[in-house]
């Protein structure tokens, strides 16, 4: 049995424990849980997990490879027996308390781990929030076991009961535990850990014992006087997961690129995280740290939201749970496509929790994800019904956006019919090139798709407002029209094509230089969307008519679908309706400190 397959074992255990914590606190009087919060931290494991079917090999892979060619002591039936079993985890836990303690020592390496102490809450569900990226280095601090002579298997079967371990010392429902504290990480210990008081930062990295910590100087006793307040100090604001990867590795790039010095360049990677060079802080200064005001991300949701979120969330956990199950022994390529699926699927659950899109645009995302996965793994059936499906539910999101605008007043037919005709077109165009033999109809759809877009943007603002991006999108397009041209494009269609490419470019320039006009977020996402379309239509047309791309469904979708959602997104936001229809949310935090209680012994 693979270690995905483990965890997904695993995994009904882990949210039974869950479910009585919850409960638990219910009954205390002093639950611990906030449903936004839960879902993050969980989306965040499932992420871990599903990103370690491709970063195995830097864990398990290199560690066989220094194994076997530099092992200084190779005997198996030692490690395989009882005292070396015993051996190997105390030995692995060693290891992990030094990558542990590095991990709050040095930036580069508490951006991989700070995934994990984002929450403001601490829970059981904020055992299962674990970095995607601490493979890529972490791997170093495991060599002493494979020169050592620890077989791989050993290894492996240590690390995931390390592992295991750490999943029940994540709660507040547990106080003191007396004898066991001095010996072991214990909830009292780990919450320390966890806390980011003065008092407490940077101490207890144990995984199952504390003796470490007691005997390099980074143990902290649990006070009862301080109740621990948990997060980060660089507060994270946001449920998406990919930010939540990405924030730290983003803020060591912001500064390494604005530093003068070359040495701080790299300084700043290798210092202690926080740590930021002179002219970098001067430029580029943050708050202080204060403990007494650390605001609570907390955005609203309705109960609308809540329903969709969990039935989201219970869907997401399904398709995790089967991709982890047959990922060891599926194709490179099927897992990179399915990964992409869920990942897309985890971005717009946590896109809608935090109420920056509706529902309606999370299932039209999840849907041309869908469309695009099933296209290229050649799932006919399944990309039948997803095709279309992601366009008509686009007609919703408009026409219910266009209700909230008829409700506010701020009506106007012309943009708003120009919208909907575009993507009607769109989805008439899709179901022809479903079908081999109506490709002509499928351009001309589209190509009517195109010049309603382009009317659409020319509402407001002059033609092709920023010169230099009409001459480079028709230079772009004349390009892309030589090499069909050259590659053998019919005869029949070099007419309808050469239109396709010229309204394409236009429409392209236009939203460029409307975005360029009016500078708002919403126009940008357009232009952006219109450039998506100009590269998905140049695959497209590649593919059919020049050379044969890799997984080209995958790529021409991709592209395609992310243009439409960044279009209508962009539009409904300056059409005056809301971009985010039925999702309930107000995006904030509640600025008063989070509350804690002092626990003594359960």
């Amino acid at each position: 049995m693979s270690p995905s397959q483990t965890i997904v074992l695993a995994t009904p255990v882990f949210l039974l424990l869950i479910a009585i914590e919850f409960a638990v606190g219910r009954a205390r009087g002093r639950n611990t849980y906030r449903f936004n919060d839960a879902l993050g931290s969980i989306s965040l494991g499932m992420l871990s997990q599903t990103s370690a079917v491709f970063t195995r090999v830097l864990r398990i892979g290199l560690y066989s490879a220094v194994f076997s060619q530099v092992a200084l002591w190779r005997n198996d039936a030692f490690w395989t027996s009882a005292w070396g079993w015993l051996l190997a985890l105390l030995f692995y836990d060693f290891c992990y308390y030094w990558l542990h303690r590095m991990g709050h020592e040095v930036g580069v390496l508490w951006a991989a781990h700070a995934v994990h102490h984002q929450s403001q809450d601490y829970n059981l569900s904020t055992a299962l929030r674990q970095t995607s990226s601490g493979a890529l280095l972490g791997w170093v601090f495991y060599l002493p076991m494979a020169l050592a002579g620890v077989p791989p298997l050993v290894f492996a079967v240590v690390g995931l009961i390390d592992l295991l371990y750490q999943f029940w010392v994540h709660t507040e429902q547990v106080g003191r535990l007396g004898w066991f504290d001095r010996w072991f990480c214990a909830p009292s210990n780990h919450r320390v850990h966890h806390a980011v008081n003065d008092r407490y930062l940077d101490k207890n990295y144990g995984g199952i014992l504390i003796v470490w910590d007691r005997l390099f100087g980074t143990f902290h006793a649990e006070d009862a006087r301080e109740p621990c307040v948990y997060g980060t100090r660089g507060l994270l604001n946001s449920w998406d997961p990919l930010w939540a990867n990405a924030q730290v590795y983003a803020a060591l790039a912001h500064d390494s690129w604005h530093a003068r010095r070359f040495s701080d360049k790299l300084r700043v990677w290798f210092k202690r995280p926080g740590w930021r060079p002179a002219d970098v802080a001067a430029r580029f200064p943050k708050p202080a740290f204060d403990l007494a005001q650390l605001p609570r991300f907390d955005p609203a949701m309705d109960a609308r939201t809540r329903w969709f979120a969990g039935a989201q969330f219970v869907l997401l956990l399904a398709g995790v749970s089967v991709f982890l199950w047959q990922a060891d022994g599926a194709p490179l390529a099927h897992n990179a496509v399915w990964f992409a699926v869920l990942l897309a699927a985890q971005w717009a659950l946590g896109a809608v929790v935090q109420g920056r899109i509706g529902m309606l645009q999370a299932l039209v995302v999840e849907a041309g994800a869908l469309a695009t996965a099933t296209s290229a793994l050649g799932l006919l059936p399944w990309h039948w019904l997803f095709k279309p499906l992601a366009m008509a539910i686009a007609i919703l999101w408009i026409a219910l956006s266009a209700c909230q605008a008829i409700a506010r007043g701020r009506f106007d037919p012309k943009p708003w019919g120009l919208l909907l005709a575009a993507v009607a077109l769109s989805l008439a165009g899709d179901v022809f090139l479903m079908f081999g033999g109506l490709f002509l109809p499928g351009l001309v759809s589209f190509l009517g798709a195109h010049l309603a877009y382009l009317a659409l943007l020319r509402q407001g603002v002059p033609w092709f407002a920023h010169r230099p991006a009409l001459l480079a999108t028709l230079a772009t397009g004349a390009a892309t029209y030589a090499c069909l041209w050259l590659g053998g494009l019919p005869a029949a269609l070099r007419g309808p094509v050469a239109a396709y490419v010229l309204v394409i470019a236009l429409m392209a320039a236009q939203a460029l230089g409307r975005a360029q006009r009016l500078r708002s977020p919403a126009a940008r996402s357009v232009a952006v969307g219109a450039c998506l379309f100009m590269l998905s239509d140049a695959l497209l047309a590649t593919h059919r008519f020049v050379l044969p791309l890799p997984l080209a469904p995958l790529w021409v979708l991709a592209s395609y679908y992310a243009a439409q959602v960044l279009i209508v997104h962009g539009m409904l936001r300056s059409l005056g309706g809301s971009a985010v229809p039925c999702a309930g949310a107000d995006r904030g935090v509640d600025l008063s400190p989070p509350a804690r209680t002092p626990l003594g012994s359960a």
